[in-house]
């Protein structure tokens, strides 16, 4: 009896482990929203994770710096939300509620329960999106020089997605990343960030930013778990912008780094990934 015992928790053990590598290896995994494919690598194992939220017309490659060292502190989920990468791109609507049960989908298909949202630009409002419908599982959020406030006033984003929206799309959206990139910015950096761009269509380079617009993502609705802020102090943040919030989320550090652009994750990669892991830990959150 032993002895079956014994075989049967081998040969279970050799079926389940090609599932286990395929969860821990990074390795290209699908998990599925509303029937479209939204793409997603996974590193390490665990029901709690640190999920890495892209901004607008990036992808997961955007964080290919921060994956070991985070992956060291945690179990690690880098998704490509719909629309960019490897997801699908259908032609519907892309508000940060699509964006936020992406996230949910890809948690719920990695088997995680609870996790530490890092959302750079857009993925911050995407990380606010899924906190508001999933409070429960989320542990805290880390803010990568994105938004809590709106960054655009009413006319400045209408004139934006009219903009977008024309033939000369290619052009605005080149301006706009040049804009963004800091004194650290590579000619590497900048060609990975042009072509996740190019290989975002119009529809979505539109449909995402209509989801920024959206004036109900942007309420005064309490964030109740730590939050990391780290911004780029070569954008035009108002002075007060640390007060700002701190009046949404009160369990706030915020940092304001200095030499850095809007990618700053991918211009100090070292520097990022230890204040992230020294917040981690003095927050006590995904405990080893």
């Amino acid at each position: 009896m032993r002895k079956r015992v014994v075989l049967q928790t081998f040969l279970g053990a050799l079926l389940l482990a090609p599932a286990l590598a395929a969860q821990a290896d990074g390795g290209s995994r699908y998990a599925t929203l509303d029937g479209g494919r939204v793409h997603y690598r996974s590193y390490g194992r665990g029901r709690e994770a640190m999920v890495l939220i892209h901004g607008w017309t990036c992808n997961l490659d955007n964080w290919r710096d921060q994956i070991a060292d985070l992956a060291k502190r945690g179990r690690v989920l880098a998704l490509d939300l719909p629309g960019h990468g490897e997801s699908d791109k259908p032609e519907v609507s892309y508000s940060m509620d699509r964006f936020a049960r992406a996230v949910e989908a890809v948690m719920r298909d990695a088997g995680v329960g609870h996790a530490v949202l890092i959302g750079h630009s857009m993925g911050t409002p995407v990380a606010r999106q899924f906190y508001r419908r999933h409070p429960d599982q989320t542990l805290g959020i880390v803010i990568v020089d994105g938004p809590l406030v709106p960054f655009f006033s009413a006319g400045g984003m209408d004139s934006l997605l009219i903009a977008l929206s024309g033939p000369g799309y290619r052009q605005m959206g080149d301006a706009m990343l040049a804009a963004f990139a800091g004194p650290g910015a590579t000619r590497e950096l900048l060609a990975r960030v042009r072509a996740s761009f190019l290989h975002t269509p119009q529809h979505v380079v539109v449909g995402a930013m209509r989801g920024l617009a959206d004036p109900s993502i942007w309420t005064a609705d309490t964030i109740a778990v730590p939050v990391l802020a780290i911004l780029a102090g070569s954008r035009s943040y108002p002075p007060d912008i640390e007060q700002r919030n701190r009046r949404i989320a009160p369990k706030l550090e915020q940092q304001l780094w200095t030499g850095v652009g809007h990618f700053l994750m991918m211009e100090q990669p070292k520097r990022f990934n230890d204040a992230v892991i020294a917040w981690l830990d003095a927050n006590g959150l995904l405990q080893r």
